[in-house]
């Protein structure tokens, strides 16, 4: 059985206890773990580890020992309640034992989780779980969480009241954060707002929104489009020196000027690009300042700079992007 979105969103926070097995996969390792502790934590409750009725197993022992899954499935806890045989980092190495442990499973033994990494669409690890009548099958890819999931998630927390605004504020944090520090920021509004009855507003998004490269690669473009050559430089070393890749502002960039170019050409495009409370002034000013020409030269220019980047040249990558992002922001004047 597979499930996807906000299905396998809801059964990862209930899963059905009476199901042999749960597959849990995806290139993000955080992303794959937050659902399977919630999804352990759902089946055995906050004291199941404690209590021991929680065998974890690697995937290199298993290897070495396939009665290792056997044997956690069907032993009997000192403890009762139901319990769970959690098999870490599988592949499709390891098809025939965990085939062999769902098929052995029966109602009242321990239920089989399994994580994996990004597997492929022939992988016959998830085709076991996706074709198995009692077993279900969920792929979490770098799609960020959709506006459904993220309402979910907040009214698990007591959060119904939500402006637009606010959600799409939401949205946007949720493609910018990772998996963890998204949750995180949810956490954290859910705990400003306990008890308060007033709808979350754009400014509580921003203001419990972490401080993260993505915001200080957000600074050096906005200080670019806002024609502040000087500021180019130092904030440029800066994100240098933490590893931000030339390629990674150049597409910031570009997003950033499609964005104005969205809101200079539609009189709805600040709603329609769904900009961020903190930058929506910035952005429509930036729109009005520059024009549509302006904005199709400017974009004309990343997209070259963006394949000189990916290009066999010799020049210094990031000397190339600064040099792009002074051109800009003498255009702008």
């Amino acid at each position: 059985m597979i499930l996807k979105g906000l299905e396998a969103s809801r059964y990862c926070q209930k899963p059905n206890p009476a199901h042999a097995g749960l597959l849990i996969f995806g290139a993000d390792p955080m992303r794959v773990a937050l659902k399977r502790q919630e999804a352990i934590a759902a089946l055995i409750g906050p004291e199941g580890e404690a209590e021991m009725r929680l065998t974890r197993i690697a995937a290199s022992d298993l290897r070495k020992d396939a009665s290792l899954l056997q044997d956690a499935i069907k032993s009997v806890g000192f403890f009762p309640g139901p319990r769970v045989a959690f098999v870490e980092d599988a592949t499709d190495g390891l098809l025939d034992t965990i085939a062999a442990a769902l098929k052995s499973w029966q109602l009242g033994d321990a239920q089989i989780t399994v994580t994996a990494g990004g597997l492929t669409a022939k992988s016959t690890l998830k085709t076991l779980f996706e074709k198995h009548l009692n077993a279900v099958s969920i792929g979490l890819y770098d799609d960020p969480p959709s506006r459904e999931e993220i309402e979910d998630a907040l009214k698990k927390s007591g959060l119904t009241r939500i402006e637009p605004a606010a959600m799409a504020d939401l949205s946007a944090l949720a493609r910018a954060l990772d998996p963890g520090d998204f949750r995180q920021t949810l956490e954290k509004i859910a705990l400003y707002k306990y008890r308060d009855e007033t709808p979350l507003t754009p400014a509580e998004v921003a203001a419990m929104a972490p401080a993260t490269i993505e915001a200080e690669v957000d600074d050096l473009i906005i200080a670019t489009a806002e024609g502040r050559a000087p500021a180019i430089g130092p904030l440029l070393r800066r994100l240098e020196g933490q590893g931000t890749a030339p390629v990674t502002i150049c597409i910031a960039a570009l997003r950033h000027f499609r964005t104005l170019h969205l809101v200079a050409a539609d009189p709805n495009g600040i709603n329609k690009a769904r900009v961020i409370f903190k930058l929506r002034d910035a952005v429509q000013r930036q729109a009005n300042q520059w024009g549509l020409r302006a904005l199709e030269q400017a974009l004309a220019l990343l997209v070259e700079t963006d394949m000189t980047l990916r290009s066999a040249s010799k020049a210094p990558a990031m000397a190339v992007m600064e040099r792009a992002l002074i051109r800009l922001a003498m255009m702008k004047r």
